[in-house]
């Protein structure tokens, strides 16, 4: 009843206006607020800051500093494959297999438009078509920074406009075409596996995404769509940050057809883990 409930609340909710609210506060110094912050955060979300290069609540300047944390070196070692995918995040795999023509999954009963997805860019709805996808939810307590899936050249990034409904599993499965309709960034590469995209898709309360090379994202002064296409030779290795986000959210990954199978459907991933390697054909020989 409360997912309901929750769902319904959602339509009308101001989300771009507590969004703002969030990321102000998440930018606040004064160490008695973002003190208190962390740690009820810590302790609400059961976080392991032994896992952060820096353990304590005093080192970070802001709230937003701690929930952008680096992790210890070597916590997330890299499964290196020429041409298969690592997991970009630490999160949970909430949908993933084959886009039906267009459709992709969101939750049991409910698809979405490929085509709303990626706003009705022909080029990357020609690659994607019939392709693969996997749908990847972080929760308030994962490291959120997101990171290469496959070595790749830098093709293009968009920003989508739309809404912030909440990612989390009540809302994903109650709200329809949600992943088509909030605010999202697109990032594609080209790799060894053919066009392989990284989309960002913003939440309640995500007050920013930013990428490496275009510094923050959202929170845009104008909320109007925008696509940057870049030259030749910015090249990304796998495992190597490219962006994050500021509160928890979603990644899905798109490849073309036929080029991925899916190690994983379900359950927890962490980054740098293996989740998908190159498609191997085998054709069977007949005797004559």
């Amino acid at each position: 009843m409360w997912t309901l409930i929750s769902a319904c609340l959602q339509h009308v909710i101001p989300h771009h206006l507590l969004s703002a609210l969030m990321y102000r506060a998440a930018r606040c110094s004064w160490r008695p607020w973002k003190n208190a912050l962390i740690r009820l955060f810590v302790k609400k979300y059961g976080v392991d800051l032994e896992q952060a290069q820096r353990s304590s609540v005093h080192d970070y300047l802001s709230f937003n500093d701690f929930f952008t944390r680096a992790l210890k070196p070597g916590l997330r070692p890299v499964t290196k494959t020429a041409d298969g995918l690592i997991s970009p995040v630490d999160g949970t795999v909430s949908a993933a297999g084959v886009i039906e023509d267009t459709r992709l999954l969101q939750a049991k009963g409910r698809d979405y438009s490929l085509a709303e997805l990626l706003h009705d860019e022909r080029d990357l709805l020609d690659y994607f078509r019939g392709g693969n996808f996997i749908t990847l939810y972080l929760s308030p307590r994962d490291y959120h920074r997101v990171h290469c899936p496959i070595d790749g050249e830098l093709q293009s990034m968009a920003y989508v406009p739309g809404r912030l409904f909440s990612v989390n599993a009540g809302s994903v499965q109650r709200i329809g075409r949600l992943f088509a309709r909030n605010e999202r960034v697109i990032v594609t590469f080209s790799t060894a596996i053919g066009m392989v995209s990284v989309i960002f898709v913003g939440a309640i309360f995500v007050g920013s995404v930013e990428t490496v090379w275009h510094g923050e994202v959202t929170p845009a002064g104008k909320r109007d769509y925008f696509c940057r296409r870049y030259e030749p030779g910015t090249v990304f290795r796998q495992g190597e940050e490219i962006g994050r986000f500021n509160m928890g959210s979603t990644v899905i990954l798109l490849t073309e057809p036929d080029r991925v199978d899916w190690k994983v459907m379900d359950g927890q991933v962490v980054m740098g883990e293996e989740i998908g390697s190159k498609k191997v054909f085998s054709f069977a020989s007949h005797d004559k």
